[in-house]
């Protein structure tokens, strides 16, 4: 299993938990979008990282909007 490498900033507190934002992202210079309920999250890397446990560091993505998901 690969080490969380990425923290997700901003966005509803609703849809998005503590354990939702920080994971691993294979391609940490790509956005992404993360299928929360009726919606898509969407998510840009940022040049920043940030001190996690251990001193891992985390790059920082930060919340960019939503899509509703298509009927």
């Amino acid at each position: 299993m690969n080490q969380p490498n990425a923290i997700l900033k901003g966005g509803p507190a609703f849809q998005l938990t503590d354990e939702d934002r920080i994971r691993y992202i294979a391609d940490t210079t790509a956005k992404i979008k993360l299928l929360k309920g009726n919606r898509y999250e969407h998510f840009e890397p940022t040049h920043t990282t940030v001190a996690h446990d251990n001193d891992q560091q985390l790059h920082v993505y930060t919340w960019t909007g939503y899509t509703c998901v298509a009927e």
